[in-house]
């Protein structure tokens, strides 16, 4: 799985810049006002915002915090659930900033601005941190995809309720996706040559004992 993981983070990675560059080209904008037609009224998708709303995140990722903490003793694993839930939070409410685009119309509208979408970037972020280290000591291929499967169905039905709900425009939840998915690999890619490194020191310590 690994071998499509990584490349297609450069290619979302490319993908996030190409809709940030051309999100007020007349072909986005068709796009997002086609989806906004398809996916208005559907209220049942539209609630599954929850899923990523903040307070979701928060407890999901405290809950495993404790478990990397006091169960599996990894403490690296924990600085990779800050690093990429929490650091990617904070890049997400930057360029929020940055970009300052603003929402669709609502009539009961939204203080912050819109591109990319916080639910769409941070709910991967959580979803896919979790999938991680539920998979991550499991040896059977096909529970890693079932899981796997569930956090990106899932990431992506909290992308489109905001759709749904008239939060935000395709663009933006498709950009949140492309940002939130190469952040993800990024840290995972960091942590997983920590881990090699971690393993070949204790290796060497070892053999280095045995030859005392």
């Amino acid at each position: 799985m690994k071998r499509i993981f990584y490349p297609l983070a450069v290619a979302t990675l490319l993908g996030f810049f190409a809709i940030l560059v051309n999100y007020s080209s007349d072909e986005i904008i068709e796009i997002d006002q086609s989806a906004a037609a398809l996916l208005a009224g559907q209220k049942l998708l539209a609630g599954m915002s929850f899923i990523g709303d903040p307070w979701m995140i928060v407890t999901v990722s405290l809950i495993l915090l404790i478990y990397l903490w006091l169960i599996r003793k990894n403490y690296r694993g924990m600085l990779f659930v800050f690093l990429a839930v929490g650091v990617g939070n904070v890049l997400n409410q930057s360029m929020k900033i940055w970009f300052e685009r603003p929402r669709p119309e609502l009539p009961h509208g939204l203080d912050s601005f819109s591109f990319p979408s916080n639910h769409a970037m941070v709910g991967l972020l959580y979803l896919f941190t979790l999938a991680y280290f539920v998979t991550e000591s499991s040896d059977s291929r096909a529970k890693k995809s079932a899981v796997w499967l569930v956090a990106a169905a899932l990431a992506v039905i909290v992308a489109l309720s905001r759709v749904a709900g008239g939060e935000h425009y395709f663009s933006d939840i498709t950009a949140g996706l492309f940002a939130g998915y190469a952040w993800f690999v990024a840290i995972a890619v960091w942590y997983e040559i920590r881990e090699r490194l971690f393993r070949k020191k204790l290796e060497n310590q070892k053999e280095e004992e045995s030859l005392e």
